[in-house]
């Protein structure tokens, strides 16, 4: 979809449709939606005076002109309260209207920018989440299917009748597609079938975002990962015929400053069958997405390397499948880890901390001393926070924040959960350092502590996304399977911490 900005008036595009907006409460429509009020004959004030149009976020109403203005359709969206209106709520409403439109055949649309100059919404964040809306709302994963399920649209259009605000709305709407491109990037990597998104496929990905980033890129096979002492790493991997990668990704923004670095280390398990432990059938197909971290680290790397920000930013994905092969690592089992700690395997499906912890410890070795891990960890992350909040962990309250503040403008929610001392009982091992898992109580903060125990120093924020990074169904701007969560926060935070 081609998405462009021009001046102009809105009710005089050649387009199958228009859109406009109504904030929920306005009983007289003003602006560009009172302008096409006008040429309608007052439609609009009359469906507002009938009930029909209320302007709740997410009500759409098509109304077909009939020969008054040049657009054959309008659509009115309802912005909700304006005292709620944010860029999520952009996203939002331009993810649900693009639907709409798709569904019923319109090609080419075009709409005012919403919200862009009213308090509290600049004419840039405002481009930028329709273009984030828009993409992310149409995104279809069909690759696989003999039809793809027909047309498209084709073509957006943010009409402005303001001249100076032209360029700014053009620079916010190439921000977003940049964003929601990435993040489409990272979900389609996740949606793929397990047979054909094995680690080597991942690599050969992260070679490609590497190439056309002119990012570095290294990736290590099981003989150096060997070398290096990945005994807990290695451990998971053992049990499949898929060879391991180490995914190895340096982005260099400043030269003059090798402390001006972030550190992204992604979980990447391409299928988890739970090892030995296995996972119960249901669902297991579900489980192709458990490298949904490790996507996200090479998809913020793909935006990052187009951006370039003014900072150095190392991405590393442990990939590999956790399947119970005949050598596969059992429940009992003791493995050595590069920092030199040893951790005895209580579960087989607590995989996801094993690699990680080697991976953090190549981090730090590598001089990284600011860390943020992402993973699909636990189920004990949905259950206390659900689908509409990824669990944050860590031990450096000013990151910590940097990462919830990035979170909030991306509309990618983060809540902090505890990390106490008190925690650690619960994975002590009698024949190792630790266990790899502490119980099923606070279960997604001991997975977070387990982690943490080879963070070295560093400061370190932890993101389980086990809840956020898949949707059941079609919600806002995520359709069903894999959301892209958190690419775009993570994106956001490197250009944040590039400008201070």
């Amino acid at each position: 979809m081609q998405i462009r900005v021009v001046e102009g008036d809105i009710t005089n595009q050649q387009v199958g449709a228009i859109v406009v907006n109504l904030f929920q409460g306005v009983t007289t429509p003003g602006g560009a939606t009172g302008a096409v009020d006008r040429a309608l004959g007052g439609a609009i004030s009359k469906l507002i005076d009938d009930g029909e149009i209320r302007g709740k976020i997410g009500e759409v109403t098509l109304i077909h002109t009939l020969g008054q203005m040049i657009p054959a359709r309008v659509v009115v969206a309802g912005l909700g309260q304006a005292i709620d209106f944010d860029a999520d709520t952009i996203r939002t409403v331009s993810a649900r209207v693009g639907r709409y439109l798709r569904k019923i055949g319109i090609a080419e649309v075009a709409t005012i920018a919403h919200g862009a100059g009213i308090e509290g919404m600049d004419v840039f964040s405002s481009g930028q989440a329709i273009a984030e809306g828009a993409i992310l709302g149409l995104y279809c994963f069909d690759k696989y299917k003999a039809d793809s399920g027909g047309a498209d649209i084709k073509a957006l259009t943010i009409v402005e009748s303001d001249s100076s605000r032209v360029k700014p709305l053009e620079d916010g709407v190439s921000m977003g597609t940049l964003l929601a491109d990435a993040a489409n990037f990272c979900r389609t990597m996740a949606n793929e079938p397990a047979n054909y998104m094995t680690p080597t496929r991942m690599a050969e990905l992260a070679l490609e975002v590497a190439r056309e980033g002119e990012i570095g890129i290294e990736v290590l096979d099981r003989p150096k990962i060997e070398d290096l002492g990945m005994g807990a790493f290695l451990g998971v991997a053992q049990g499949s015929v898929e060879p391991p990668k180490l995914i190895v990704m340096s982005y260099c923004g400043d030269s003059e400053d090798s402390s001006n670095s972030l550190g992204l280390v992604g979980k990447g398990i391409t299928f988890d069958s739970g090892g030995i432990s296995i996972k119960p059938a249901a669902n297991m197909g579900d489980m192709k997405t458990d490298m949904s971290g490790g996507a996200s680290v090479i998809s913020a790397m793909k935006a990052i390397g187009v951006l370039k920000p003014k900072i150095n930013v190392t991405a590393i994905v442990p990939a590999t499948e956790n399947m119970p092969g005949g050598r596969a690592q059992r429940p009992g089992d003791v493995v050595r880890t590069m920092s030199g700690k040893t951790i005895e395997i209580d579960n087989t499906d607590a995989e996801g901390r094993l690699v990680l912890a080697d991976a953090i410890c190549y981090a730090r070795s590598l001089g990284l001393d600011r860390l943020v891990d992402v993973a699909t960890l636990t189920g004990a992350v949905t259950i206390a926070l659900g689908k509409e909040c990824t669990g944050l962990f860590g031990n450096d309250q000013k990151l910590i924040d940097q990462v919830v503040s990035a979170g909030y403008a991306t509309g990618e929610k983060m809540w902090h959960l505890p990390t106490f001392d008190e925690y650690k009982s619960q994975y002590k091992s009698e024949v190792a350092d630790i266990k790899n898992t502490g119980g099923r109580a606070a279960g997604s903060i001991t997975g977070a502590k387990i982690i943490g125990e080879f963070t070295d120093g560093a400061n370190w924020v932890h993101l389980d996304i086990a809840g956020t990074s898949r949707s059941d169904g079609v919600k806002g701007y995520n359709i069903k399977g894999a959301t892209g969560v958190p690419v775009r926060t993570l994106v956001a935070l490197t250009l944040n911490l590039s400008n201070i």
